[in-house]
This record gives structure tokens, C-alpha cells and sequence, in this order.
């Protein structure tokens, strides 16, 4: 109770109660008022699992548009793991392309003909699609740490695709005919390539299973280099060696194969 002093000589306390001065009623309300850039700001927070955060906050986002009218004065805004998720986004629409471009250009300079640095990078389209079949075997979404993962099998594709067509190519120099040089090629190669697959992969296996701290971030990334790496693998040691074959046959060399061929049953 408050106390209120008059000014009568001899000081006495009195006392009124306090429903005399205000009204007091029970309601729910903020248990505090943040502000920002002068505004009050209100943080509803939430938990996502078992969905990608994109979709959610799609969902989300269509549910309060339908649902929800906000007063004048009164606006929403959608942040944190999001919002991070959105500028990711952009970068890597930058990144990716300018990393794809750059292993072109450096197939290019390796194998000194874009022809052949097409072939060698045609590997990137079926180890991308691998990484996809992936994460939709397991019931992954498409995340940044498996935009990542994608980046990093692009690379791995095209290292082994490297390898077998520097090996055709230098076969190829020494007088070898394309068949055969396809074919040692091929199965010279052989080893270094599933070793190189083997690494790769099981290199992230742990990754791919974990289930602690940091696993959502750990899974993706892992589960599209693990898928990837499969079908890149099966492009390489069988798929890549027939489009040599059919490439080369294309560019005026089917004319030297049966010529050469002509020759031998004349003989």
C-alpha cells in the first residue's frame, strides 16, 4: 500500500488501496518489448525438423498471407537460419557456374581441345544426377551443404575422366588404333580410378550416417559425393571410353579405322 504524508504538524501515515488509484486486470502480453530503429519488434521462434527450412518457410509464408491480416503499421519479417539460408542461395548462384566454368577452362589448357574437355566434363551431368538420386533415396532436401557437395563431385568427376582420356590420348600418339587404345585404356586405368572412387567415398561414410551434433549439415554434403561418385565412377569406366570412341569416329577418324581396316584384309 502506498503511504502519503500531509502537513499537519504531527506526521501521520495514512494508507489507500491501490484499486482506488488503478485498475488492474490479468491479460497476456510480451514478458518484454524489444525495439528496432525506434519500432517495438515481437521474435516468434521455431524449431525445424523433419523438413528442409526452405519449404517450411514457404509454407509458412503462403499460411500467413491466407490466414493472417495485419493491422496498419504492422509488418512481418522472416529471419535468422533463413534469411542466412536465402544469401547462400545467391552466392551460390554465383559460385557454382563460375566453378564450373573455371574446370572447363582448365580441361581445356590440360588437353589442349575443347572437344576433349567437352567429353572429360561431360562426367559433371551424371555425377550431379547421382547426388540427386541420392538425397531422394534417403529422403534428404536440397540444402547449401549439399550445394557444397555438388561443387566438390564435380571435381572428383572430372579428375577421373582426366586420368583415362590423358592415358587413350597418349596411346592414341604412340600408333595405336582407337579400339585398342580405348580398350588398355580402360582396363590400365581401371585401379587408380576405383581407388580414387574408394577414397572419396568412404572417406565420407561417417559423415553420411551421423546423427549428433552438426549431422544436418554433415548428411547432405556426404550423401551427394557418396551418390555422386557411384554413377561418375560407372560414366567413366564404361560410358566415357564409347563416347571417345563415337566422338572421334564422328571427327573424320571412322574413314582412317576403315581404310586401316580395308588394308588389313587386302593383305
Amino acid at each position: 500500500m502506498p503511504a502519503f504524508l500531509n502537513n499537519s504538524p504531527l506526521t501521520q501515515i495514512r494508507y489507500a488501496p491501490l484499486s482506488e488509484l488503478a485498475q488492474i486486470d490479468v491479460a497476456p502480453g510480451p514478458n518484454q518489448i524489444s525495439r528496432e530503429d525506434g519500432k517495438r519488434r515481437i521474435v516468434v521462434t521455431a524449431n525445424v525438423r523433419g523438413r528442409d527450412l526452405g519449404s517450411f518457410v514457404g509454407d509458412a509464408q503462403r499460411q500467413v498471407v491466407e490466414k493472417i491480416k495485419l493491422p496498419a503499421g504492422y509488418w512481418i519479417g522472416w529471419g535468422g537460419q533463413f534469411e542466412q539460408l536465402v544469401s547462400a542461395t545467391q552466392r551460390l548462384t554465383i559460385v557454382v557456374p563460375i566453378a564450373l566454368l573455371l574446370i572447363f577452362i582448365l580441361l581445356f589448357l590440360s588437353l589442349g581441345s575443347a572437344a576433349d574437355a567437352l567429353l572429360v566434363f561431360s562426367g559433371v551431368p551424371l555425377a550431379l544426377t547421382g547426388g540427386i538420386l541420392a538425397l531422394l533415396l534417403r529422403g534428404i532436401p536440397l540444402s547449401i551443404s549439399a550445394g557444397i557437395g555438388f561443387i566438390a563431385l564435380s571435381g572428383v568427376a572430372v579428375l577421373n575422366g582426366l586420368v583415362i582420356i590423358t592415358f587413350i590420348e597418349k596411346l592414341r600418339k604412340e600408333g595405336q588404333s582407337i579400339i585398342d587404345a580405348v580398350r588398355e585404356g580402360a582396363l590400365t586405368r581401371l585401379r587408380p580410378v576405383l581407388m580414387t572412387a574408394l577414397v572419396a567415398s568412404l572417406g565420407f561414410v561417417p559423415m553420411a550416417i551421423a546423427t549428433g551434433a552438426g549431422a544436418e549439415v554433415q548428411r547432405p554434403l556426404a550423401t551427394v559425393v557418396i551418390g555422386g561418385i557411384i554413377s561418375s565412377t560407372l560414366l567413366t569406366l564404361l560410358v566415357l571410353p564409347a563416347l571417345y570412341v563415337l566422338f572421334r569416329r564422328e571427327n573424320g577418324e571412322r574413314d582412317e579405322l576403315s581404310q586401316s581396316t580395308s588394308n588389313g584384309v587386302a593383305t
